[in-house]
């Protein structure tokens, strides 16, 4: 029982019909996320004085809502991401009228779990893309060849893309299967980046069971893979942290929003957006977080994207920051716009709208990297 360490603090948003009753609200909650039994009943001295939360005052946050603080011993989570996680939103997340809306690691917390690896730095210098947005088409459908997955990554690199992504949709079905698309895709890429002096990354989307996760990961970059798509919705977030965490894997990771959204598009429960998309995902260690964009068919907001991507670039946040991804609704068309809305460190995702130019789909993302270069340069000259 040490009772030193630092403690980390989350950040709720609890509606309510008054100050008084959210506060109410929030030491149940701060029980509940500790040592889940009534108040009475917590034993004196140290859990009571350090293990149950620590709720701190109420402010307004918009009508019938209140932000309150809850702060929390890191003795309650340990060394264990998914414990870490627990604590902040474990059962809470099943009360309604309880949203999550920040988090501040503290010392102890930000040692135990540093982040992303490479960040924004690491994926300007793996890419060799210095300066300006990086383009990252997907390659698919579902249902192609191995081969012709292959060919689609090939011309996308000829065309100027700095990241080559697995679609996540693309597992281990028997059209592609995991082992030899990844083989093939990885060597595309290889092929290419020697034929045209480029540095593009394939992420190798990694699936499967528990136990075939960390082994897929590590047959990607066996097999060239320059890093590896992961779906923490639906694998957890503790696989994203173990590879982060693995000085030998050393691969940089995106992150996929598949299975998230019912933990952001409730007004009054879940997380925020940006806490799901940037700092859950920087707090496991991902270095590029993808998420829907303005525009296009998933109707996230404008203040809910920008939202996103300062809590995925904020220098202030947890760990190094990381590059957020917006996917959707992205053209030519629309790059003047996308350049000003999300500036230089951002990863452009473009997905099955590149498919309409067939053959010439190398074109289409040069002419999608001319037109964010062209935006950025007149940007900078007005």
């Amino acid at each position: 029982m040490t009772g030193s360490a630092e403690r980390f603090t989350v950040t709720y948003r609890i509606f309510a019909d008054s100050a008084a009753d959210a506060l109410r609200r929030a030491h149940d909650v701060a029980l509940e996320q500790t040592v889940e039994v009534p108040g009475d009943v917590v034993p004196e001295g140290f859990i009571a004085d350090e293990i149950v939360g620590q709720v701190g005052s109420a402010t307004t946050a918009g009508r019938g809502a209140f932000g309150i603080a809850i702060s929390y011993s890191p003795d309650s989570v340990g060394t264990e991401l998914l414990q870490l996680l627990n604590v902040m939103f474990g059962n809470a997340s099943i009360l309604k009228g309880i949203k999550a809306i920040g988090f501040a690691p503290g010392a102890t917390i930000a040692a135990r779990f540093p982040g992303p690896r490479f960040g924004i730095s690491g994926l300007r210098e793996r890419t060799g893309r210095r300066e300006g947005g990086l383009i990252s088409p997907v390659i698919k459908p579902q249902g192609s060849s191995a081969d012709r997955l292959a060919d689609i990554a090939w011309r996308c690199v000829a065309g100027g893309a700095d990241i080559i992504k697995d679609d996540h949709g693309l597992a281990d079905q028997p059209m592609a299967p995991f082992h030899e698309r990844t083989e093939k895709v990885a060597a595309a890429v290889a092929r290419a980046n020697a034929e045209f002096g480029t540095s593009a990354l394939h992420f190798a989307n990694i699936t499967g069971r528990p136990d075939q996760l960390v082994e897929r990961a590590l047959f990607a970059k066996e097999a060239g893979a320059g890093g590896v798509l992961l779906m923490p919705g639906l694998l957890g977030f503790e696989i994203a942290h173990q590879l982060a965490s693995d000085p030998d894997f050393d691969l940089p990771i995106m992150t996929h929003p598949s299975f998230t959204g019912p933990f952001v598009l409730s007004p009054d429960t879940g997380f925020s957006h940006a806490m799901m998309y940037g700092v859950l995902q920087r707090l496991a260690g991902s270095d590029i977080s993808v998420f829907p964009n303005v525009g296009g068919r998933f109707g996230f907001s404008a203040e809910e994207c920008f939202s996103i991507a300062d809590a995925c670039r904020d220098p202030d946040g947890h760990g190094a920051p990381m590059m957020p991804s917006p996917g959707g609704g992205m053209s030519v068309e629309r790059a003047a716009d996308m350049v000003t809305m999300y500036g230089d460190d951002v990863v452009y995702l473009i997905g099955g709208s590149l498919l309409r130019a067939g053959d010439r789909i190398g074109e289409a993302v040069t002419a999608m990297r001319n037109a964010v270069d062209a935006a950025r340069a007149e940007r900078d000259q007005g």
